[in-house]
């Protein structure tokens, strides 16, 4: 039952709203209505709230993280699953109608805890392209991309097909923002438009 109940609790810690709790604890409303109707940082920032969009970010990170290591600390084998219970919970909370966010915070938390070296590649590759093109959804799926292929530069081979995975489920979620990359109509972190 072990490899069930990392997986579920994984799930269920991956699932907490952050963005829409504190959106709506600070007076915000529902943070569905606003922007993108994303629940994730960049669409609290969309709020105003600064601050409030850095803790989301903090806090989105750290449940990936937590799960992993929490589950880690039972035994060396379910981190992994409790790492993927997060990250789907993330995208898929079942408070939400299975409607959550875009899982590159979450993908961090997970990446950091598993393959640190990995998780230190992701940040590095999310902040600069956020830096040279100034696209949330662009420095996310390039970041995304970039676990697959440090894992393999690291020689974490067992765990490529598993991140291959979540770097799709990420491309998946940001495909409206890929047409409008397209489309030319993609806002920039700090426009008010849609993420």
């Amino acid at each position: 039952m072990e490899p069930v109940l990392a997986l579920l609790f994984g799930y269920l810690l991956g699932s907490i709203p952050f963005g829409l709790v504190l959106t709506r604890l600070s007076g915000g409303g529902d943070l569905r209505q606003t922007g993108s109707g994303n629940i994730g940082a960049t669409n609290v920032l969309r709020t105003g709230n600064k601050a409030l969009a850095a803790l989301t970010l903090l806090l989105d990170m750290a449940k990936g993280y937590a799960a992993v290591y929490l589950a880690l600390q039972v035994s060396g084998g379910l981190g992994v699953l409790a790492g993927l219970g997060a990250f789907i919970g993330h995208l898929y909370p079942v408070w939400l109608r299975f409607s959550g966010g875009k899982g590159v915070a979450t993908l961090l938390g997970v990446t950091a805890a598993l393959i640190p070296t990995a998780g230190l590649i992701f940040a590095v590759t999310w902040l600069a392209s956020l830096v040279f093109w100034r696209y949330s959804s662009v420095g996310g799926m390039l970041a995304a991309i970039s676990v697959p292929v440090a894992a393999f530069a690291l020689g974490e081979y067992s765990m490529i097909p598993m991140f291959v995975g979540l770097a799709l489920l990420v491309l998946w979620k940001h495909r409206s923002n890929v047409e409008r990359l397209i489309a030319g109509e993609e806002p920039k972190v700090g426009a008010t438009k849609r993420d």
